[in-house]
């Protein structure tokens, strides 16, 4: 299969998405509404996944759909200002909608887990949104446990990130066997990207979460320098970092397991677009024990421990400290 029409509805629900994100921080301060996991959900994550659900939905109704949010908060009777906020950005996407289809298209990302389905962030990072920081509108569709479509659109995100001052907003498209772009958020060609090679020094550089409970800087630190990547990692906020690699700008992604919470598992609407998107731009995705990532056993990562995204040629470099670095912590 080619594929065509699922990348071109998830390049269409993808910048939909991002112009309302924009729309939100242009027209209002963001509020946090804290999650049962004490995660944060903003008007702007609602009204996102309302937008994509609606619109792959409209394509292909008979696909599932598993995303990171739903609608029960917006239903409590003390939630309704905010119900009519959200509506009203998905308004300026979709001109009829009512509260009463907001919600049931927020809701539409509750299905499960089949042969084909599509996943969705509809803001990863949503901290860094807050921030007015790095953000991404994550979408992928995965047949057979194979991640085949993947879409990231990253609002905040130079287009040259050599030149962060510059304009901002890149959309990276992925489609299996078809290779990986890029383009600006706001139109034009598609650019096709590749990770850096071993002869690109100056691209070795790795990427890393900003929040401290996402990871364990210490060890990641500890890695990168051992295969040879002397500077100070970039920290970012959401799939932005694996746009980061897919282009070359870093030659490494680590997401290890936090001291305090070592039993983890990563949601796979948190990777899989950003998988496809590295993989089809020559660089390599595993978890930290060398095992490719199982899009196949519900909402998250059960079978992978930790993600280790790179450039390939230094994948194994990276896992064999990583193999050594655990071997002598069991050893203590």
């Amino acid at each position: 299969m080619s594929y065509e029409s699922e990348k071109q509805v998830a390049i269409q629900a993808a910048l939909a998405a991002a112009r309302l994100c924009q729309r939100v921080h242009q027209e209002i301060v963001p509020q946090a509404i804290e999650k049962n996991d004490r995660s944060p959900v903003t008007v702007a994550d609602f009204g996102s996944q309302a937008v994509i659900c609606h619109t792959i939905a409209a394509a292909f109704p008979n696909d599932p759909i598993v995303g990171e949010e739903d609608a029960a908060v917006l239903r409590q009777p003390d939630m309704a200002t905010c119900l009519q906020q959200v509506t009203h950005y998905v308004q300026s996407e979709i001109p009829d909608a009512t509260p009463e289809a907001v919600v049931s298209w927020i809701d539409r990302g509750n299905g499960g887990i089949g042969s084909r389905y599509w996943t969705l962030d509809p803001i990863d990072g949503t901290k860094g949104f807050l921030r007015q920081d790095q953000y991404a509108v994550a979408i992928a569709l995965i047949e057979n446990s194979d991640v085949k479509v993947g879409v990231l659109a990253c609002p905040a995100l130079p287009i040259d990130l050599s030149q962060p001052t510059q304009d901002h907003g890149v959309l990276f498209v992925a489609v299996r066997g078809q290779g990986a772009a890029m383009m600006p958020l706001q139109g034009g060609e598609p650019k096709p990207i590749h990770v850096s090679t071993a002869e690109q020094a100056d691209r070795l550089r790795f990427v890393e979460s900003v929040e401290s409970g996402h990871g364990n800087h210490d060890l990641q630190d500890a890695v990168a320098k051992a295969v040879g990547i002397q500077a100070s990692s970039i920290r970012m906020d959401s799939q932005a970092k694996y746009g980061a690699v897919a282009q070359g700008e870093a030659a490494l992604y680590l997401r290890l397991p936090s001291p305090k919470s070592p039993n983890y598992r990563e949601k796979i609407w948190d990777h899989a677009a950003g998988v496809l998107i590295v993989e089809e731009a020559g660089g390599k995705v595993t978890d930290m024990h060398g095992a490719p990532l199982k899009f196949s056993l519900g909402s998250t990562l059960e079978a992978n421990q930790g993600v280790v995204v790179s450039n390939g040629s230094i994948h194994e470099g990276v896992l064999q400290v990583l193999r050594e670095q655990l071997t002598t912590s069991i050893g203590r």
